[in-house]
């Protein structure tokens, strides 16, 4: 079981680096991926809530950089298109996030796992679904199709799985992390926070990072040559 992410980065993106990921396809998150797979992970979240859908929100910038990032900056409710992707090796059966699945829902599946009895993810051309019998899950890869592949699982087999997907969510929202401080210093914070609503993770503590063009240089004060006043002379100010 691997938290997945469905790649939304727009055609010609150019705002940062970004690796070339098929689209619409699935990106497995972890602790292992590059800068370049970060970067379109990251482009891909704020695209998911790139549309002005809030006609009383702040109006969109003009400015490239912060018009992309305006709906993940400013949505209260920020999403993540993909979900949890199982695979059976044994059987070659892979279990997709459906079309109303998202990154933000993962933890559904604890409340799934604790007694839960049925959880679907989308709808035609694929109905995802998961069940629960007693203490045996089954995923069905299409509950549209009579004989759709499934995988069976314990549900303590699922409680370990789920572990192993807050592990792999935690190591990629560390790599963002430092990579949004690193290529979005302007908007470090607010993005962090809204990468991590989107993961429905917890956001660090961040201290902004003064933007390069910004910084300004302190140095020492040239030493005074100046010849010292003799003693009890007062200067006139009027001179």
């Amino acid at each position: 079981m691997r938290p997945v992410l469905e790649m939304c980065t727009p055609d010609g993106f150019d705002l940062w680096p970004v690796a070339d990921v098929e689209r619409f396809g699935f990106l497995p998150l972890g602790g292992e991926l590059s800068p370049a797979e970060v970067g379109a992970a990251i482009a891909s979240i704020a695209s998911c809530n790139g549309s002005d859908n809030d006609e009383d929100g702040p109006t969109r910038p003009a400015d490239p950089l912060a018009s992309f990032l305006h709906g993940l900056l400013t949505f209260e409710d920020v999403f993540a298109a993909g979900g949890l992707q199982v695979t059976d090796t044994s059987a070659g059966v892979t279990f997709q996030p459906g079309c109303c699945d998202g990154l933000e829902d993962w933890r559904d599946w604890h409340q799934f796992a604790d007694g839960g009895s049925l959880l679907g993810f989308g709808h035609t051309p694929m109905s995802p679904m998961a069940e629960r019998f007693g203490d045996t899950v089954r995923l069905t890869v299409d509950g549209e199709q009579s004989d759709s592949p499934m995988i069976e699982l314990s549900v303590a087999e699922l409680r370990t799985l789920l572990e192993a997907v807050e592990r792999d969510l935690a190591e990629f929202f560390a790599l963002a992390t430092d990579w949004i401080l690193q290529h979005l210093p302007g908007h470090g914070a607010p993005v962090i926070a809204a990468v991590a609503r989107a993961l429905d993770l917890a956001a660090p503590a961040v201290t902004p990072t003064p933007h390069p063009d910004f910084l300004i240089t302190v140095t020492d004060p040239a030493p005074d040559t100046r010849p010292a006043r003799p003693a009890g002379v007062v200067r006139d100010l009027r001179a």
